[in-house]
């Protein structure tokens, strides 16, 4: 166990108590729900809590591949990688037909990022120098430690901003940080 995978876990774990925060008031009618506006009830373009909760779900997985570690005790769905992954449409699911019930996406995401910052308080600082070898993200995060960080903080707070609008947006009321 090293100083830099403790404190990229540490750091993880006020984000996981923010984004369990903004649960409140978000159920099976309003999960994935795009909220609307005006007068003729014009749709925002924005994503919503279910969209949101399954894109930082599947990340966990990937940062374990990154590391050469097995995901299978994720228990991540193969479907959210068609349904969430980055450039794939956030849609409107007014019948709760197109995604997963929220109620089972948020454990998914929960033991992802539990699981992932376990895993990188276990390692020794020598992996964190190490370059990351995927051909999408190293141009961006060019050594294993910038990306866990990047993956298991900002990413994950940069979306839960996005939680925060929509239930704005949708009448709900804000959360402390």
């Amino acid at each position: 166990m090293g100083a830099v995978g403790t404190i990229i876990a540490e750091t993880s774990k006020p984000i996981l108590g923010y984004a369990d925060k903004l649960l409140k008031d978000i159920g099976p009618h309003n999960a994935a729900r795009k909220p609307t506006w005006g007068i003729g009830g014009e749709m925002i373009e924005c994503n919503h809590a279910t969209f949101v909760y399954g894109h930082l779900a599947i990340y966990p997985g990937r940062l374990y591949a990154i590391l050469g570690k097995d995901a299978a005790a994720l228990k991540i769905p193969a479907s959210y990688e068609d349904l969430f992954a980055a450039g794939k449409p956030c849609k409107d699911d007014p019948t709760g037909s197109l995604y997963p019930p929220f109620h089972e996406i948020v454990p998914v995401f929960r033991r992802g990022m539990e699981s992932a910052a376990g895993l990188i308080a276990s390692l020794p600082d020598a992996e964190f120098a190490k370059p990351n070898t995927n051909e999408r993200s190293k141009a961006r995060f060019p050594t294993v430690g910038i990306l866990a960080n990047f993956l298991l903080n900002s990413h994950v707070a940069m979306h839960l901003g996005q939680v925060s609008t929509w239930r704005r947006a949708m009448g709900l009321p804000g959360v402390d940080v």
